[in-house]
């Protein structure tokens, strides 16, 4: 997810890929725009994974990383939060310095003074921000926010709209797949007369460490059932050409009488455009038709979803992925896709929100 504020003035990331070929190493030094003075404990990490590191008092720092693609996202008390693209291709790129401005307090106070804070936000909408974004499968059951006190909620009675900020990264812990969770909110907003809900955010991944042999075990299987029919899951597919072997199959939606007729497809890559650059370890898909429904056979909706969706059918995982007109989408050996503005999912993907996000750097085994 992207960070609606953020500048990126000029950066240098020094790229040099392994041996062997199978991750990569990213190191850089972080200063301030105005000044150019290091910024030392600076937080460096990789979006969406267990991968991060603070700046030394050079503003330094040093990250190894899987093959793919990242949002590096740099963060820092006072600073703008800046979010870089890398991928597994920058590896040629050398000697780059990331620059970060000072944060303008006035951006959030619009915020603020438009709309009115709710000094009981927690017992008005709690349970309605909860179940909106950590969401109400049986994982989030166990994945609860440490520290309550860092989210304010400001409702705005002209605009009908809900407003959900954060103080400090949140801190989540999630049992149930064995993660702690520091996720950077940089807003949660809910339109009233549309009933939409939109987040955005980074998050970094902490493996909670298990010594019990059985909770190990069932850790590593709820990783498993979150994993299998994910839209990561899907990505890595589309990726390797995978599809039917991993369970999925793909249609296209086509409104009819203001319905939507789903037309099968006999060739998946053909219809999507699937162009591979072997250079760049990229693939790019374009489909002849924006508006996809993507069905998981190897599992069943979780009880919990058809309890909320009677009309479902119950025999397989039913998902929606509707892209902009004539946009190209790219997809990394890691199932990191950009640009993530141009994809809108629907559907069973939307009832998994943060209780099942798995990092980047998850592989099932």
């Amino acid at each position: 997810m992207k960070n609606a504020l953020l500048v990126l003035l000029f950066g240098s990331i020094a790229f040099n890929l392994s041996a062997q070929n199978s991750e990569y190493y990213i190191s850089g030094k972080i200063t301030d725009a105005a000044t150019t003075a290091p910024l030392q404990a600076a937080s460096v990490f990789a979006q969406n994974t267990t991968i991060g590191t603070a700046t030394d008092s050079e503003g330094k720092f040093s990250l190894r990383l899987p093959n793919g693609g990242y949002d590096l996202v740099i963060t820092f008390t006072g600073y703008e939060t800046v979010v870089k693209r890398i991928t597994t291709a920058d590896a040629d790129n050398k000697n780059l310095v990331i620059e970060v401005k000072v944060k303008d307090k006035s951006l959030q106070d619009v915020v603020v003074k438009s709309s009115s804070e709710v000094k009981d936000g927690w017992q008005i909408y709690g349970d309605f921000f909860l179940e909106n974004f950590i969401g109400k499968t049986v994982n989030s059951k166990q994945c609860v926010i440490k520290n309550k006190d860092a989210v304010k909620f400001y409702f705005s009675k002209r605009k009908n709209r809900l407003k959900i900020l954060a103080a400090e990264p949140l801190e989540l812990e999630n049992t149930s797949l064995g993660y702690k969770i520091k996720y950077s909110l940089d807003s949660f907003t809910h339109e009233y007369a549309t009933q939409i809900s939109t987040y955005t955010g980074n998050a970094l991944f902490e493996e909670i460490p298990q010594t019990d042999s059985l909770q190990q075990q069932i850790i590593k299987a709820n990783r498993s059932k979150a994993y299998k029919g994910s839209i990561l899951h899907f990505m890595r597919s589309v990726y390797n050409k995978s599809l039917k072997e991993e369970g999925f199959e793909m249609q296209f939606l086509v409104k009819n009488n203001d319905a939507d007729t789903a037309i099968q497809l006999l060739n998946y890559y053909g219809a999507l455009n699937y162009d591979k650059d072997d250079s760049l370890k990229v693939v790019y898909i374009a489909a002849n038709q924006p508006d996809i429904a993507v069905l998981f056979n190897n599992e069943s909706p979780a009880q919990e979803y058809l309890e909320s969706n009677p009309d479902v059918k119950n025999n397989f995982q039913l998902s929606e992925l509707h892209m902009k007109p004539d946009a190209s989408i790219a997809i990394e050996q890691n199932g990191y896709y950009y640009d993530q503005n141009d994809i809108v999912i629907g559907a069973y993907w939307t009832w998994e929100k943060v209780a099942d996000m798995l990092p980047y750097d998850y592989i099932p085994e």
